[in-house]
């Protein structure tokens, strides 16, 4: 499995691009209230982007349905991922997981979050926290000579014991010059991964995104060709940060700083 390690400089530069992810996520973050127009996110996204110095990294993307037309992927309640943007407005109840990229001088950063609006089912909003407690003991948990089945295991383990599921046929993944680069970096523990584990390593940038849904982790992909949605109609979350490995351990590149 080729994989690109990045320098100290590279990795700065990857961090100055998560700095414009993450200033945008928040903003969006903030927006995301009843009545508010997904269409109205995307363009916040695309504007703020812009006059950071940055250009939306999900525009154009070719896939099934076509060039992806959004700036961001907004998925509400059983929508996953890759939910696109519409004249479709936010309401009391609604979970919203906004996913976004951003490529700045040559270099890429995706993160997403999923927002709560307004009051929801206490079991929703359990797994909402169990995927980002997922992500976050990812975080604690990365540093050179560990190996990534160790980390999925542990994901995989505190979500499945709360008795939600994590999907199986979309994982994280490299990213640098490249919104995708090798390794793919799958939430869970299969046969697939103990066979070629990732052996995490200084220089290693990946995107950790565990998905989670209350229900089962069988999906399917809406007949606008991009929007995955959960097959049994029960709600999903969605926590993403790109990360750094570093000596002694981990460096969030998507934050504010």
């Amino acid at each position: 499995m080729a994989r690109q390690l990045k320098s100290p400089r590279e990795i700065d530069a990857i961090a100055r691009a998560g700095s414009v992810v993450a200033k945008v996520l928040h903003r969006l973050g903030e927006m995301c209230q009843p009545g508010v127009r997904t269409l109205e996110l995307d363009a916040q996204a695309d504007r703020l982007c812009r006059e950071l110095g940055g250009e939306s990294l999900f525009r154009g993307v070719p896939g099934r349905g076509g060039p992806f037309p959004g700036n961001i992927c907004c998925s509400i309640n059983e929508q996953v991922v890759h939910g696109i943007p519409s004249e479709r407005r936010v309401q009391e109840g609604d979970i919203v997981s906004v996913d976004y990229g951003c490529r700045l001088d040559g270099w890429c950063a995706d993160a997403a979050a999923t927002f709560i609006v307004g009051e929801i089912p206490p079991r929703v909003r359990q797994m909402v926290q169990a995927t980002r407690e997922a992500l976050e003991m990812a975080l604690g948990r990365c540093r050179p000579g560990v190996l990534w089945s160790t980390v999925a295991r542990a994901m995989q383990q505190h979500v499945e014991g709360q008795g939600f599921s994590l999907v199986r046929e979309l994982v994280g993944h490299g990213i640098g010059k490249a919104m995708h680069e090798d390794p793919k970096v799958p939430n869970f523990v299969s046969r697939e991964l103990l066979v070629r584990d990732i052996l995490l390593e200084s220089g290693l940038v990946i995107a950790v995104e565990p998905m989670v849904c209350l229900g089962g982790y069988d999906i399917k992909v809406l007949s606008d060709g991009w929007t995955v949605a959960t097959r049994d109609g029960e709600p999903s979350a969605h926590f993403e940060h790109t990360l750094a490995i570093v000596p002694g351990g981990v460096r969030v590149l998507t934050t504010e700083g």
